[in-house]
């Protein structure tokens, strides 16, 4: 069975294709029966659903050939992107390392130069290792001296990684080759023997598996340590924990090369345990673990997941860590290991603002970076006191990495905001008063800041909390409702949404006349563990809630209309975008969700999932799926004209993309969101990553409106599939003409280490399907 939609709106008449559904599949969560009829697009790997996949590609090809700004769009971007970009440089030894693209390379060029004023020289190109650009570099260590590079390669964006090993004098490279890698550092010991690393057991016929596109669940984490020159079945296992598959360890040694610690998390959460292991006190080192194979004595310091620890810098045994612990705002403590109970601050809490990071330097001293209002503070403080000695001026933005070490008096700092798109700072600490002068700035021709305003207000959400967003449009703009708007958002896992610069963004400013906006939601870090928290778990309604206000606020203050109006979001935001159409359809008129959590209900049973229970939950808990149920977007599709009858209101235009390598929210949500629907879908055939059922949606969505009336009553389950059946009927009388597409990318992940020309293809696809259904013109 299946069905077939046609639909006649701005891109002229569709016809969709038929998806089969298996009424068979119906799971009963804690007496409630939910049917899941395409369970079937959950094997990425099927003939059936490669098929179903392949057959959308020329239908969709068809929708944005009709995009009149495509052609513009791909153009003036790519015009924009062609220009030198560089990453902070870091120090190993007397040499600088750090990333170049000279504009358009598919991939960053890893450079390094002996001093400040060496000859810059190529170490690693990462171009050099595939035709398409497909090949990423996505771990980097450098050894204590500087003579070895331990790098970790991703093929078509997925998150396994094999590790090389280069010699950085003569750039040759070592025979080791790691794999089955994945969420993993590098950490060398300082006799640059070998490295830390972490891994997952080899999964069932591993030696057939196309990595990037298994979807198996991801546990039995492993610590493992490599000597260079021998082969991985010979690594040292330093930790694992059978008892507690779920839970993911790091391995990281100290600047003085004494210690390793490990890090232990449950989840995505900002909670960790941490142990310690003394390897100097080992009588025989690591080679004495060789026979015995592990694990190391790691003396545990912190050994319950109540709050974040981060290792800042030791003395010896003594510890100085940035932690959440009694502070949602964090703060920094110091413990001596032979003295585990005595914990003093040295920096305290902050009443309003978020202590983001601190790094130590020049000796005795740290650079901590705050969040005010989501606008970075820079500071030079004592590290033995914690008192203040210099605050660093910055302007308006985000500081996204601060390079130096304890022996360093020289500090390089990464700045970037909506409207500069980079500044790399010098800072030399040794001087009385120390100055942030620029090292390198990164300019893009033809792009003129002064002709762009930055606005940031404070939006009063539905229970009262105030909600920061960031507004970037051209200058004198009437605000008379005519623009088009571009609404950004995340919302979830602790993460901050802060100013960084966007070239097509940009480009939509000042080609189609668009406002842009980040609206910087509960269940973000902007604000610390408690503005977290408000957008968690039972309270992830508060997200959508937030995000909802801030689009109204746009349409109340005349910056744009319903009609003109579209949200973004990815991953957790694609699930924001996907909750927010659901419950507002009539706000929005165009949406556009990235590699989007769709399937609240079965999220946790696929690659790593489970991590996300700590924000979400998990709906093999009742208390918790109640929770889920009621905003799953897979499970929540419905007609909106039917439901207010005589209204003319219908699901806006809608893109949702995903890509085939996308091991992390894995292809299935997107398949199985566009299968589901009742509503006429194109499907746009990028990447294999978005598994969206839109019938299935359909069916969860009744599923849980029945449970709200009937309880625990099982006999309905056959009821509402017959209402499902009845709202994927007649859909060529459907009022539903805004067209759902969904864009899968080939060879392709989560979204790091993808090429700059697909970064570009993409940005055109979307924001020209943006344009041609929100109605914008291009300007010249």
């Amino acid at each position: 069975m299946g069905s077939l939609g046609l639909s006649e709106g701005s891109f002229g008449q569709f016809q969709y294709p038929i998806a089969r559904r298996d009424e068979s599949v119906v799971d009963d969560y804690h007496g409630i029966k939910v049917a899941d009829p395409y369970r079937w697009l959950e094997d990425a790997d099927a003939e059936e659903v490669k098929k179903f996949v392949q057959k959308q590609v020329t239908l969709t090809e068809s929708v944005l050939e009709k995009c009149d700004t495509r052609s513009k769009l791909h153009k003036q971007i790519t015009k924009l992107f062609d220009h030198p970009r560089y990453t902070v440089p870091f120090k190993r030894g007397n040499k600088y390392f750090y990333f170049h693209n000279t504009g358009l390379q598919a991939q960053n060029v890893l450079y390094m130069q002996d001093g400040l004023d060496g000859e810059p020289e190529v170490l690693l190109d990462p171009n050099t290792l595939s035709e398409d650009g497909t090949v990423s570099l996505k771990a980097l260590s450098v050894s204590e001296d500087a003579k070895y590079l331990g790098y970790g390669l991703s093929s078509s964006g997925s998150d396994w990684v094999t590790i090389k090993v280069r010699r950085v004098e003569d750039k040759t490279g070592e025979l080791d080759s790691l794999s089955w890698i994945k969420f993993s550092e590098i950490s060398w010991t300082h006799d640059s023997k070998g490295f830390f690393y972490s891994r997952y057991p080899v999964p069932k016929d591993g030696e057939n598996l196309d990595s990037g596109i298994e979807t198996s669940v991801n546990v039995n984490h492993e610590l493992y340590y490599h000597f260079l020159g021998t082969n991985q079945s010979e690594d040292i296992l330093c930790w694992s924990d059978p008892e507690n598959p779920k839970h993911m360890f790091s391995g990281r040694v100290t600047d003085d090369g004494k210690y390793l610690l490990l890090y232990i998390d449950e989840g995505c959460g900002p909670v960790n345990k941490l142990y310690h292991c003394d390897m100097s006190a080992l009588p025989k080192g690591l080679e004495g673990f060789r026979e015995r194979n592990g694990p190391l004595p790691f003396v545990k310091l912190i050994d319950q997941f109540d709050a974040q620890y981060l290792t800042v810098a030791n003395d010896d045994s003594s510890f100085t860590f940035l932690t959440n612990k009694d502070a949602p705002k964090y703060k920094l403590v110091r413990v001596d290991l032979k003295e585990p109970s005595k914990w003093i601050d040295v920096i305290p809490e902050d009443e309003k603002d978020v202590l983001e990071s601190a790094c130590a330097v020049n000796g005795n001293q740290m650079i901590v970076s705050y969040l005010s209002d989501v606008k970075y503070v820079l500071q030079v403080r004592d590290l033995k006191t914690g008192s203040m000695l210099h605050k660093l001026p910055i302007d308006i933005g985000t500081v996204y990495g601060i390079s130096a070490r304890r022996e360093d008096s020289m500090v390089f700092i990464g700045f970037t905001s909506f409207l500069t798109p980079g500044i790399i700072y010098q800072c030399n600490l040794r001087v009385e008063f120390p100055e942030m002068n620029i090292f390198r700035e990164i300019n893009v021709p033809g792009f003129d800041r002064s002709d762009f305003k930055i606005n940031q207000v404070f939006v009063q959400s539905k229970d009262g909390t105030k909600i920061p967003m960031f507004i970037v449009g051209k200058k004198d703009i009437n605000l008379d409702g005519s623009h088009p708007c571009l609404l950004y958002g995340y919302g979830g896992f602790n993460v901050s949404l802060t100013p960084s610069f966007s070239v097509s963004r940009i480009v939509l400013a000042r080609h189609l006349g668009a406002f842009f906006c980040i609206a910087n939601i509960r269940g973000g870090g902007e604000y610390g563990e408690e503005w977290h928290k408000a957008g968690a778990l039972s309270k992830k309604q508060t997200c959508f809630n937030d995000f909802i206000s801030a689009a109204e606020y746009l349409i109340s203050s005349g910056y744009t209309q319903p009609k003109k109006l579209c949200i973004e979001g990815g991953s957790n935001g694609g699930l924001l975008v996907g909750a927010c159409i659901n419950q507002r359809p009539e706000l929005f008129g165009c949406a556009l969700a990235h590699v989007g959590v769709m399937d609240m209900l079965r999220f946790h049973k696929f690659t790593i999932g489970h991590a996300w229970t700590c924000d979400f939950g998990c709906s093999d808990k009742e208390e918790e799926f109640q929770w889920l149920i009621k905003y799953s977007p897979l499970h929540n599709v419905r007609r909106p004209w039917e439901t207010h009858p005589g209204g003319q209101s219908q699901y806006p235009s809608t893109m949702l993309l995903t890509a085939d390598h996308d091991d992390r929210v894995v292809p299935l949500h997107s398949l199985k969101m566009l299968a589901v629907s009742s509503l006429p879908i194109i499907v746009i055939l990028v990447s294999t990553c978005l598994n969206i059922h839109l019938h299935s949606y359909l069916l969860k969505f009744l599923t849980h409106i029945l449970s709200s009336l009937i309880s625990q009553d099982s006999r309905f389950a056959c009821s509402f599939q017959t209402m499902q059946y009845v709202l994927c009927t007649s859909l060529q009388n459907s009022p539903q003409t805004n067209p759902i597409i969904g864009r899968i990318e080939c060879k392709a992940g989560h979204g790091c280490g993808r090429p700059t020309y697909k970064l570009i293809d993409e940005a055109a696809d979307r924001y020209s399907f943006m344009a041609k259904v929100l109605g914008a013109t291009w300007i010249e």
